[in-house]
C-alpha cells in the first residue's frame, strides 16, 4: 500500500510516497481505510528535521496525525464496526504509567515516555489503510463528511476553551483570537458557540479567512492596531504574538498558548515587568499543544452543531494523494491542506 513516509539519513530528511508493507495488527484491532489527511505545521517541521522515535533507532516514519477514515475490519461485538467513520485520538499513554496516564489524561503526561501517532514513536495514519485501537477510536458523525478530518485540531482548541471556561463564565464575555489558521477559525467557533463576542486577528485582509470569520459571526482584523479594549479569554494560534496576548488580557482574565513558532519568533520579554502584569492584574496563562479522548468528543460535539459548509469552506486546498506534495506548500490565505486518499 502507498504511504507518505519520512526518511532519515546521513544528509537530512526526506518525504516520500513510497510502498510499504500493510498494517501490523498489533497497531490496532480496526483495520481502517484513510479517506483524508490534514497537514499542519507540526508535519512540516517533522519533514524538515526528520522522525523522531524516541529511544528506538529507525530511520522511516509514516507521517500524519490528523486522520479520518472507513473502517474495514473490526472484531465481532464491537461499538466501532465495519463502514463506520472514525477519526484516530494520536497519543498513547506512557508504559509506566504516571498519574495522569493512568486516569486517561495521557494528555498531560508527567514522564515524557508517552508516543504519538505520526510524530513521535509510532507511525501515523498517513497509509491507504491503518491499524486503529478501539480505545482510540473516535466515530464521526457521517453527515459531516470530510470535515470530520478536522477532529483533531478541534480537539485541541476543545481542550483550551475547557481550561478559558471558568474565566468567561464570570467576565465580560468578550474573548480574543490571535491567527486565523484552522486552529484560529476553530477556537472561534467555540467562542462563538458560547455565546461570546469573538475578535480574530490575522495578517490577510482578503479570502477565505476574513469570510469565515465573519460568516462565523466574528469579527475580523488584519491588524492588532484595530483592536480596541481589552479580552477576557485570549487563545494564541500563531506562535509570534505571545506578548501582545498577554498584554490584551484584562484583569482577571486569561490567555491560552495554543501555537508555537519559531524559537526566538515570539520575541523577548522582560520578566520583571510581565511579573508585574500578571500578578498586580490577576491574569493567568496557560498553553497546550494536544488532548485526550473528552476533548476529542467535546470537538466532536462541536463540529456537528455547525453549518456544514462553514466547516468545508476551512478546507481551502482538498488535493488528491498524487498531488501530495502541494500540501505542504504554505501561504498567508490558504487555511487547510487535506490529502483525499481516494480522490
Amino acid at each position: 500500500m502507498r504511504a507518505l513516509s519520512i526518511y532519515r539519513d546521513t544528509t537530512g530528511s526526506t518525504l516520500v510516497l513510497d510502498d510499504v508493507p500493510e498494517p501490523d495488527l498489533g497497531d490496532g484491532d480496526l483495520l481502517v481505510q484513510a479517506l483524508a489527511l490534514g497537514v499542519c505545521g507540526t508535519d512540516r517541521e517533522l519533514v524538515a528535521r526528520g522522525p523522531i522515535w524516541g529511544t528506538e533507532q529507525r530511520n522511516r516514519l509514516i507521517l500524519g496525525h490528523e486522520s479520518l477514515g472507513r473502517v474495514l475490519e473490526a472484531p465481532g461485538g464491537a461499538e466501532i464496526g465495519p463502514g463506520d467513520l472514525v477519526v484516530g485520538i494520536v497519543r498513547r499513554p506512557d508504559p509506566v504509567p504516571c498519574g495522569y496516564c493512568a486516569v486517561g489524561q495521557f494528555d498531560l503526561c508527567e514522564n515524557g515516555q508517552y508516543t504519538e501517532r505520526g510524530i513521535l514513536g509510532r507511525d501515523g495514519f498517513g497509509s491507504e489503510r491503518f491499524r486503529l485501537e478501539q480505545e482510540y477510536a473516535v466515530r464521526v458523525d457521517p453527515a459531516l463528511g470530510l470535515a470530520g478530518v478536522l477532529l483533531e485540531p478541534a480537539s485541541v482548541v476543545a481542550k483550551a476553551w475547557e481550561q478559558l471556561d471558568h474565566v468567561v463564565r464570570r467576565a465580560r464575555r468578550r474573548a480574543l483570537v490571535l491567527g486565523a489558521g484552522p486552529i484560529g477559525l476553530l477556537a472561534a467557533l467555540l467562542g462563538v458557540q458560547r455565546g461570546l463576542e469573538v475578535h480574530v486577528v490575522d495578517q490577510v485582509d482578503h479570502g477565505a479567512k476574513p469570510r469565515q470569520t465573519r460568516d462565523l459571526g466574528a469579527i475580523y482584523h488584519s491588524s492588532m492596531a484595530d483592536l480596541s479594549g481589552s479580552f477576557d479569554a485570549v487563545v494564541e494560534c500563531s506562535g509570534v504574538l505571545v506578548g501582545e496576548a498577554i498584554a490584551r488580557t484584562a484583569p482577571g482574565g486569561a490567555a491560552c498558548l495554543v501555537g508555537i513558532g519559531a524559537p526566538h519568533g515570539a520575541g523577548t520579554a522582560n520578566l520583571g515587568e510581565l511579573n508585574l502584569d500578571l500578578v498586580t492584574q490577576n491574569k493567568l496563562v496557560m498553553g497546550t499543544i494536544n488532548s485526550n479522548r473528552s476533548h476529542f468528543e467535546a470537538a466532536h460535539q462541536a463540529l456537528r452543531q455547525v453549518d456544514r459548509s462553514w466547516l468545508e469552506g476551512l478546507l481551502t486546498d482538498r488535493l488528491p494523494l498524487t498531488a501530495w506534495r502541494s500540501a505542504f506548500d504554505t501561504s498567508p490565505e490558504r487555511i487547510k491542506a487535506v490529502i483525499e486518499f481516494d480522490a
